[in-house]
């Protein structure tokens, strides 16, 4: 490497000598490295330290240390991370990737071997388990053994890959969510590797295959989410392509007011954020607010960036950083390391110091938060507890617009191949992607709610009912104030004699296995299982859809009066379709809120208010009576979460138990594929590939498969949940002799590529307005103007050499980073996207696949071009932007042909974002492009 500005130096930690690459090396050259921001700090270092004249040049130091906060992003560096993290739905293709390209790699002559991680990869087997029976003891242990029945396969497949892979490391099931096991064990904050036998210390950067990777900036490491197939590329050594970014400051002060939760807040700073507009932007936190922000608060504002739309929501290190380090159980030099780094590289955050320069700065008075919910469709759409009850009345129409039983029986024939128009559609597009509550006035028009009885007599369930009540997801379940504050409230409501209403399925999926230990040493355990919140498993659950059935009888009232039902849970998500088929509204809640919701059985009312029951001495009992005081939580905090849980917890972390060591696992450097199995297949992105890539081809004639409006989600690309009998999907699987009680879930199933894209686009909620009157994976086929499937178009449209398009509003690809949401389109053949927005990762994510992301003109969308989806599409000018290398602009014209031959021409803007990317849209993708550099390198 080389070392233009002579940054290399030592630094002595407790005896000990390290090399490190000195950021004030740059002060005699007319930088001010007080003015930047901590997060850039990370990234100036890691040019410094991987300059190599090629990929990282003096120039692209100097740039970036001259950072222009109110400059528009131009400059393009190589960003190289430390490590890798990766849970099990998308680390398990990621791992099938890296197998088919050892395949390809031996194919064309090179050495398998050299397909191997050359930065530590760890993946945390955390998304598999699913609530199949919740509110008994046994619970734990029954999920435990179908998730083990259901994932044996795929199991054993890790566990080949950890033999066979150099640098990768695999946390068994069972042991909690990978983003509270990145923050309470994996996490480093300054990295080490042994350098010609001297260590090397420097800033713990990391990329993941999971948008709320970027939990781990409330610890003050630089990470976020990334596709499966731009980790992989890191994985093999290759650099993230990025533009250096702009950094919105968020200052905090105040502390938090009693009552509010840090889920209340990090609510109120999506909602902040997305109103601002961040996407593609850094949000670094500072101000004195931090100094009453436990690190877990922290952990759980930065967990959000994806929802906020951000890259990352990073804090600086500062005692608080050294305090929690030291209370996970970290070792004393490790923390010694950390303090002594960041002190010397001025990434410290210490009091009196100069704030660092922003883009621009934001501000909010933490003693302003009040207790909120987000719902019924998007994390920004915050509603405050007291406007709940008036904000569902507001919305409960739209909803019931989408669920009513026309529309249900029109579904029924859509599923036999026969779906029809529905002369209601329009007024269901209009509801489309959003859906936020802007709390009001309930609405007159809203249909009185029906009540449905149970049939075993214990009540009954009504437009609003709480269905699913789950603490769930990484965002909430290892923050000690929450979890304790769920705990002290079931406590005292226990105490009061409440119960939650029979309908309500709860569950209780904990972060991590330290937060068992902290409820049972405070003894709040028995109380949630007493309201039904049992341990379901250690892993993520609800949030992502694996919240597994509700009862036959709920099922049944809900289809027979067509119920708009409820969730609440403590997770990030709560878009349509995403939790639960069969429930329409989800809200967001503080783990203390979850409960609350369970006993009262209902959103429909205003707990600021109303009573959420009667006690055993009959009187009504309220939510003040029963809420937590901070002292509380805080005195048990103190009490019962102790370092030495950690230790205990994380001793043989990648151990697993015995059922984990027993699995059969196979042997070699190559993969031994079986063509019979369902789960793990050899993906065909590599077949036919030569040495060389292909000229890019222009795009001519292409039809449109989906017409989509704004916020579409990955949610509604890419398969996830539960696959039903009747979809391609369902269909495939029973073809090959397997029975529906063992379909397991989409997001088990990504290492098979023949389920995926049959299930791409087939999202229940998603509406293609090219085929009017459906809701699912429908579209119709052209020139003729049939209803089908969507998979079942894109084969007829392959036997026909028909390139495919995707048009689109804003913000196409929001949500979790989803490889498949840009695999599973380019195995349906779709060439192009054409959006008036996309969301940072799905954009790359794109590329990176070898579609094309094509962004309309200001102000232009389908709608107002007149674009009906029926015409037929060509692309003029694309080769010549790329190889002009972006120096003739980046607009193409688009040009659609109706069937009368009238066209209708507009520009578009080609979204390859840097030269790098060029590259991989070149080669048809980034696994293409690194295997064949690989490949070149092998050959000399």
């Amino acid at each position: 490497m080389a070392d233009s500005f002579q940054s290399r130096a030592s630094l002595q930690v407790d005896g000990r000598s390290y090399q490190i690459y000195r950021l004030d090396c740059l002060s005699g050259r007319g930088v001010d490295l007080a003015r930047l921001p901590f997060s850039l700090k990370i990234l100036l270092e890691n040019l410094l330290r991987c300059e190599d004249g090629v990929t990282v040049t003096a120039d692209d130091v100097l740039k970036l240390a001259n950072w222009d906060p109110k400059a528009e992003p131009t400059d393009e560096i190589a960003f190289r991370p430390a490590r890798v993290l990766m849970q099990d739905f998308t680390g398990v293709p990621a791992i099938v990737d890296l197998a088919a390209m050892r395949d390809a790699m031996a194919r064309l002559g090179g050495d398998p071997k050299r397909i191997n991680p050359l930065q530590p990869a760890e993946l945390v087997i955390d998304h598999s388990v699913q609530v199949d029976e919740a509110g008994s003891a046994l619970a734990l242990l029954k999920n435990t053994e179908l998730e083990y029945q259901r994932n044996q396969e795929r199991y054993a497949f890790l566990r080949w890959g950890q033999k066979g892979f150099d640098n990768f490391r695999v946390v068994p099931p069972e042991t909690g969510i990978v983003h509270q096991v990145n923050l309470e064990y994996l996490a480093r904050v300054v990295f080490t590797r042994e350098e010609d036998g001297t260590p090397v210390a420097y800033p713990d950067t990391l990329v993941g295959t999971d948008s709320h990777t970027t939990m781990i900036n409330g610890l003050g490491v630089l990470g976020w989410g990334v596709g499966g197939i731009e980790a992989e590329a890191a994985m093999l050594g290759q650099p993230v392509s990025m533009l250096v970014p702009q950094v919105i400051g968020f200052k905090l002060s105040g502390r938090l007011p009693e009552g509010a939760t840090a889920t209340d807040l990090v609510l109120t700073v999506t909602q902040m954020l997305r109103r601002r507009g961040v996407v593609g932007k850094f949000v670094e936190f500072f101000g004195d607010g931090l100094d009453h922000l436990p690190l877990a608060d922290r952990a759980t504002i930065a967990n959000m960036a994806p929802e906020y739309g951000a890259t990352c929501g990073i804090f600086p290190i500062d005692a608080e950083t050294l305090r929690y380090l030291e209370l996970s159980g970290r070792p004393a030099d490790q923390i010694a390391l950390v303090e002594a780094y960041a002190r010397e590289q001025g990434m410290y955050r210490a009091t009196g110091a100069p704030e660092p320069s922003f883009t621009d700065v934001m501000d909010l008075d933490l003693s302003t938060v009040e207790p909120s919910l987000a719902g019924p469709k998007r994390p920004q759409d915050r509603v405050t507890l007291g406007e709940v009850k008036a904000g569902f009345a507001h919305v409960l129409s739209q909803l019931i617009k989408g669920s009513d039983k026309a529309q249900a029986a029109e579904l029924a024939r859509q599923t036999g191949g026969k779906a029809t128009t529905d002369p209601k559609a329009e007024d269901r597009l209009e509801t489309e992607g959003g859906g936020g509550v802007a709390p009001g006035a309930e609405d007159p028009h809203a249909p009185a709610a029906e009540s449905h009885p149970l049939t075993n007599g214990r009540g009954s369930i009504t437009h609003g009912s709480v269905v699913i009540a789950a603490i769930t997801s990484c965002t909430n379940t290892s923050n000690p104030s929450v979890m304790i504050g769920a705990g002290l409230l079931a406590k005292k409501a226990v105490g009061r004699g409440l119960k939650a209403k029979p309908w309500v399925k709860a569950s209780l999926a904990p972060g991590s296995k330290v937060v068992t230990d902290y409820l049972d040493d405070s003894g709040l355990s028995a109380s949630l299982d007493a309201l039904g919140f049992n341990t379901v498993g250690y892993g993520c659950t609800t949030c992502i859809g694996n919240s597994g059935p509700l009862s036959k009888e709920i099922t049944q009232a809900i289809h027979e009066d067509d119920l708009v039902t409820v969730s609440v849970l403590s997770g990030n998500r709560n878009f349509e379709g995403r939790i639960n088929s069969e429930v329409k509204a989800n809200y967001l809640a503080s783990p203390p809120l979850v409960v609350a919701y369970a006993l009262a059985g209902t959103i429909d009312i205003d707990l600021t208010r109303e009573p959420l029951g009667t006690g055993e001495d009959g009187t009504p009992v309220y939510l003040k009576d029963i809420w937590p005081t901070q002292k509380d939580v805080q005195e048990t905090i103190l009490k019962s979460v102790r370092s030495e849980m950690y230790r205990r917890k994380y001793a043989e972390v990648f151990q697993g138990d015995e059922r984990w060591r027993s699995l059969p696992t196979p042997e070699g450097d190559l993969y031994e594929w079986d063509d019979a199995s369902t789960y793990v297949k050899n993906p065909p992105y590599f077949l036919g590939m030569g040495i060389e890539p292909e000229p890019v081809q222009e795009i001519e004639g292409a039809r449109v498969l989906a017409l989509l409006g704004d916020s579409i989600t990955t949610d509604h690309i890419s398969p996830a949940g539960s696959i039903k009998v009747q979809s391609p999907a369902g269909q495939y699987l029973r073809e090959r002799g397997v029975e529906p009680a063992d379909f397991n879930s989409y997001g088990s199933r990504r290492g098979n590529h023949e389920v995926m894209v049959r299930g791409t686009f087939a999202n229940v909620r998603l509406r293609n307005q090219m085929a009017p009157g459906t809701e699912g994976g429908f579209t119709r086929m052209l020139p003729e103007g049939d209803v089908t499937t969507i998979f079942e178009a894109s084969e007829e449209y392959a036997r026909r050499g028909v390139p495919l398009i995707i048009l689109a509003g804003k913000e196409y690809g929001s949500g979790s980073s989803r490889d498949w949401a840009a695999k599973g389109p380019k195995l349906l053949g779709v060439r192009a996207v054409i959006a008036e927005s996309f969301e940072r990762i799905h954009r790359s994510n794109l590329v990176g696949m070898g579609i094309l992301p094509l962004q309309f003109g200001a102000g232009d969308d389908p709608k107002s071009l007149g674009l009906t989806g029926e015409e037929a599409f060509a692309i003029e000018g694309l080769k010549a932007v790329l190889d002009s290398g972006f120096a003739s602009g980046r607009q193409v014209e688009v040009i659609a042909t109706s069937d009368d031959g009238a066209t209708t021409r507009f520009p578009a803007t080609v979204r390859i974002d840097t030269p790098q990317e060029i590259k991989y849209y070149e080669h048809g993708g980034i696994l293409s492009y690194v295997l064949r550099q690989l490949l070149k390198g092998a050959r000399g």
